[in-house]
């Protein structure tokens, strides 16, 4: 209830630009940086998260700012300018501090975090990198422990094996971590699809896409099309129980998980086939 909750007042609230810093190089780059530093499942779905909120209300501040004394265009120019020369110094700071939100604190140190900077020739100082963390919690005012997606697939995974709803678990709970990764990574063709099955009609018009964005960032609807999936790939006799299950507990039709998981599986074999 708590999950359901927090994920209603986030699709309240969602500015227009959600999504923005969520393509595919940048959701790839923090998870390759996870892994070069054995950072826990959870840290790269926090970092991915916490980067997007933290870049969408920096781009608004900035415009703001400049949007009284200068032009649009010199404005946005100047704007654009600033997040290129610090977007990769912001990245590492979100990476840095979802590991210290992390429960098994794999906590990236600022020795770690310049070694690597320094790598990729980029050479900024311990206090740029501090000054850099600081940027990050004072926009977001120091709210940044969210629930990542993750969360959301292994409560209800739980829930799952409390109701009676016999899955293999282990396997099942890896299987979603791939297939989360892999909506991550795919995320526009993913959801390409998924709103021309919605709509009936390959050409989407200006106001369907922006009336989709509340979908595309739908935890729930993401944690149940995972574990829907997964399902149907690991157990798939068991797959109309564990949809009717899932339907029970989220309130989602069985109908949009259906077609949520249909979306992913056509990704994964790559058909244009129903």
């Amino acid at each position: 209830i708590h999950l359901a909750k927090e994920n209603e007042q986030y699709l309240s609230e969602l500015p227009e630009q959600a999504g923005c810093f969520k393509e595919t190089r940048i959701v790839e780059f923090i998870f390759l940086l996870s892994e070069k530093w054995h950072l826990d499942q959870s840290t790269r779905y926090q970092a991915v998260e916490l980067l997007e909120r933290f870049m969408i209300k920096q781009v608004e501040q900035m415009c703001d700012d400049r949007g009284s004394t200068q032009g649009q265009r010199s404005s946005w120019s100047s704007v654009r300018d600033q997040i290129t020369n610090t977007f990769v110094l912001r990245l590492v700071s979100c990476v840095q501090l979802a590991s210290k939100l992390s429960l098994h604190y794999s906590r990236v140190t600022s020795d770690t975090a310049l070694t690597f900077l320094q790598s990729i020739k980029y050479s900024y100082t311990k206090q740029e990198l501090l000054e850099s963390e600081l940027a990050v919690l004072n926009t977001l005012h120091f709210h940044i422990n969210v629930s990542t997606p993750l969360a959301y697939v292994e409560l209800l995974l739980e829930v799952l094996g409390y109701n009676g709803c016999l899955l293999p678990a282990k396997p099942l709970h890896q299987l979603c971590v791939q297939l989360l990764d892999l909506c991550y990574l795919t995320r526009e063709t993913i959801y390409d699809t998924l709103l021309k099955i919605a709509i009936e009609n390959s050409t989407p018009s200006k106001l369907q896409i922006a009336k989709f964005l509340t979908v595309k960032e739908d935890f729930m609807l993401l944690a149940v099309g995972v574990i829907s999936t997964g399902v149907f790939i690991l157990s798939p006799g068991r797959w109309e129980q564990a949809v009717e299950h899932l339907n029970c507990i989220t309130g989602i039709t069985p109908q949009s998980i259906l077609e949520f998981s249909y979306a992913v599986v056509r990704r994964i074999v790559g058909s244009t086939t129903p």
